[in-house]
């Protein structure tokens, strides 16, 4: 591809020479990865910039350079303001602009993300159309999945998934859209047709300034979705209206707005709800018309997920017995309120609450179908937002009978910092177990009939962080392997 052509979208820019003429044969922003014929475009990383791997990027072959601050290059320089949406626009331009031959769904919100998408990715496949799902747990094209390392991925990896998916003749995409995907300009470029908002709650607040500047980032999103409305192109924003921040983000968006809640009418609703160990049951009520459903997905918040995909499905015209048929049947995804059953007269349950929010809502869903203790092993990640520990435990203590307090990817931190930071203040009512194997280990030996055991925090993730080094570990592996090993003890 012609660089000049490549460059179309970037209106305002400077060369150190010219480039008519110029062939780009890719594009790269890690200089490790640089090829021949690559366009290398210089990011301010939080670990890393690209401005000072341009000699390496030259020496693989790097036809050309963007970048936003003066450098030294032997090939040609386009200057531009910001190389983030240069990027973006690049790739976008690079991939021929593939999320315009889809439909995008994109998710934001502090809990619920991963099991919506995969919702809606099921919906959306008993709708006879091909999916694509970018997340949390993977990116899956048309059937086949890879591994990911973020929620959301970079804007040139993005593009090229895209791209992917229209090779394969994926008509409809869903997307979790994190805040640090949105404040870092990744989905820059993306044609999204419908936005939805899941909720706020204390999360992030390590790379966010203040909880306000975490809104400002999710409602990014439905900003972008622009101020124009095009008949063959219609966009929408779905938003959970119970959210104390449903009245603020309606706000940041001029397209039509689908609400959903429990806690108060909206245009699709819930009523008449029961919840119990069995699943949920309830009516859900949307503009097309009313459906009773009988989910095995346990808890309200599993409710609010349904009226969300209820939501896009209604936006984009499922019929409400393909609804009815898919709430009904599906068994939900790895790590999301996950039983493990291995025989024991007690219930586990393996969960990512990994937010005092997520993890009162799991706790309290299992004390509706609890009939003896309720037990918890969680601990607080390592270089992440330190004043969420105490909320944490806070939530633990109040809401479990047994709390048993761990490890949880500690990444650089001393776990013992972690947990002095998650106790503060208290010296009663809780055990620390510094080995999470170990704490899993006590947790499953002690509970009793009757008891549910909840192992928070990891869910899907299969690894342990210490010190920049990750292992493998599974809570469900780790789970079932202690529950086989009590039984054997037995016999």
């Amino acid at each position: 591809m012609k660089l000049e052509a490549l460059l179309e979208n970037i209106r305002f820019y400077r060369t150190t020479r010219s480039i008519q003429g110029l062939d780009v044969s890719g594009i790269s922003m890690d200089s490790r990865k640089t090829s021949p014929g690559d366009l290398f475009v210089c990011i301010r990383g939080i670990k890393a910039d690209g401005h000072t791997f341009v000699r390496e990027a030259e020496e693989k072959g790097a036809t050309a350079i963007v970048a936003e601050a003066p450098i030294e290059s032997s090939v040609p320089v386009i200057y531009v303001n910001d190389t983030t949406k240069a990027l973006a626009m690049t790739a976008s331009a690079f991939y021929r602009f593939p999320t315009e031959q889809l439909r995008l769904i994109g998710i934001t919100g502090t809990n619920g993300k991963t099991s919506i998408s995969y919702l809606l990715d099921e919906l959306f496949a008993h709708h006879q159309c091909s999916t694509g799902v970018i997340g949390t747990i993977q990116v899956k094209i048309a059937g086949r999945t890879m591994p990911v390392q973020h929620t959301t991925p970079d804007a040139l990896s993005l593009q090229g998934y895209f791209s992917k998916m229209v090779e394969r003749n994926v008509d409809t995409a869903v997307m979790e859209v994190s805040s640090h995907a949105l404040d870092q300009g990744r989905v820059f470029g993306c044609e999204f047709d419908v936005a939805v908002f899941t909720n706020l709650t204390r999360d992030h607040l390590d790379y966010h300034d203040h909880f306000e500047d975490y809104f400002r980032a999710k409602s990014l999103l439905f900003a972008q979705l622009g101020n124009g409305y095009n008949s063959k192109s219609p966009k929408y924003a779905v938003i959970n209206k119970d959210s104390l921040y449903a009245s603020k983000l309606i706000q940041s968006t001029a397209q039509p707005i689908l609400t959903y809640a429990i806690q108060s009418k909206a245009d699709v609703w819930a009523s008449d709800i029961t919840c119990n160990e069995s699943g949920t049951h309830y009516v859900l009520h949307t503009p097309p018309g009313d459906i009773t459903i009988r989910s095995p997905l346990m808890g309200r918040f599993s409710i609010y997920n349904m009226l969300a995909a209820a939501s896009v499905g209604v936006v984009c015209d499922v019929p409400l017995n393909t609804m009815k048929q898919v709430f009904e049947q599906t068994k939900g995804i790895k790590g999301r309120f996950e039983p493990v059953r291995e025989g024991q007269p007690f219930g586990v349950v393996v969960d990512y609450a990994h937010t005092p929010d997520s993890l009162e809502n799991v706790l309290q869903t299992i004390q509706q179908f609890c009939k003896n203790k309720v037990w918890v092993v969680v601990g607080c990640g390592g270089d992440r937002d330190r004043k969420k520990r105490p909320m944490m435990a806070d939530a633990a203590m109040k809401l479990a009978d047994e709390v048993i307090f761990t490890t949880d990817n500690p990444r650089t931190e001393d776990p013992e910092e972690i947990f002095r930071d998650m106790v503060e203040g208290k010296t009663e009512g809780y055990q620390w177990i510094e080995d999470r194997k170990q704490a899993i280990r006590a947790a499953l030996t002690g509970a009793g009939s009757g008891d549910v055991v909840l192992i928070a925090g990891k869910g899907h993730e299969t690894y342990q962080e210490v010190n920049g080094v990750r292992t493998h570990f599974d809570d469900c592996e780790v789970a079932k392997e202690i529950l086989r090993s009590i039984k054997e003890n037995k016999r």
